[in-house]
């Protein structure tokens, strides 16, 4: 696929590469090692490190999954958007595979921190600094799953359930096998993923039966032709059966509307939840340094 055909049936994809490739850049420009950039140089282009994120700035929940720590970081992650991004932003569609990639990015982001800041409570665990776009693209992974499982069509192609979960687990199991891969943020963006695909998926099916307008049965096939001519029964029948198929498209408009909500709903309660979760860290982090000073 062209860059042209990607810009066209993928805007946002194309946008969050453009993002990603042009950040990387302008890093390299400035001096940042490509391949080996310094703590410092990341917690500068906004990298999430708990001791920042959780105080004063919790924009790097957000500013981290555009930035990538060197070019294979960079590249194995654009591969993976490129993939999956010009599959599940047709089915999506633009603004909830948008949100879907941040919200997963920031759950992953979240359950990072909390993971490090327990660790650091039982005292077998040290803040650390991670950066990339893998937990709101595991996040997209995992929608892509559950529209697999639910039998999702883009343009009339169903995803391959099993080629999924394969890459899937790959991808999982190669976080735990290599030291310093940001687990907690794969499977954060990942439970996020799943939770807004479930209810893409079931806004989908609801959606599809709330439109299948069943056509009322005809009782003037069954009504003797002189009965019909002498009460005038069949002009009055098809008046009926015409009110009434207009009365259930009615009907069908609405619950339809309200499925397409659903999917909105999730990610606004999701959001409100990561709200708090942000504040609880934060209460806990800034109660344990008072106490220390």
């Amino acid at each position: 696929m062209t860059i042209q055909q990607l810009l066209k049936t993928a805007p946002v994809t194309t946008l969050l590469l453009i993002s990603f490739i042009g950040l990387f850049l302008l890093q390299v420009l400035t001096g940042v090692d490509a391949n080996n950039p310094s703590t410092e140089d990341l917690l500068k282009w906004g990298a999430n490190a708990l001791p920042f994120t959780m105080t004063d700035d919790p924009w790097r929940l957000l500013s981290s999954a555009f930035l990538h720590i060197g070019l294979m970081h960079l590249l194995f992650n654009g591969f993976a958007m490129y993939f999956f991004g010009q599959v599940a932003e047709p089915m999506f569609g633009s603004a909830k595979f948008l949100a879907l990639f941040l919200l997963a990015a920031i759950g992953g982001n979240l359950l990072n921190n909390h993971v490090t800041w327990q660790g650091i409570l039982d005292g077998t665990g040290q803040p650390g600094i991670s950066a990339g776009a893998s937990g709101g693209i595991m996040g997209i992974g995992a929608a892509l799953l559950i529209a697999a499982l639910f039998k999702i069509s883009v343009n009339g192609l169903v995803l391959n359930l099993k080629s999924l979960i394969f890459i899937m687990g790959i991808n999982l199991v190669y976080g735990f096998a290599v030291p310093g891969i940001d687990n907690a943020g794969h499977i954060g963006g990942a439970v996020t993923g799943l939770v807004i695909a479930l209810a893409f998926a079931i806004a989908y099916r609801q959606r599809a039966k709330a439109t299948q307008i069943r056509p009322p049965f005809d009782a003037s096939l069954h009504i003797h032709p002189t009965y019909q001519q002498y009460t005038g029964y069949n002009n009055y029948h098809n008046n009926s059966h015409n009110s009434h198929h207009y009365a259930d498209s009615n009907k069908a408009k609405n619950p339809a509307i309200l499925w397409q909500l659903l999917p909105w709903l999730v990610m606004l309660v999701m959001s409100v939840g990561f709200a708090y979760w942000w504040q609880d860290l934060h209460q806990q982090l800034l109660q344990v340094l008072a106490a220390i000073e």
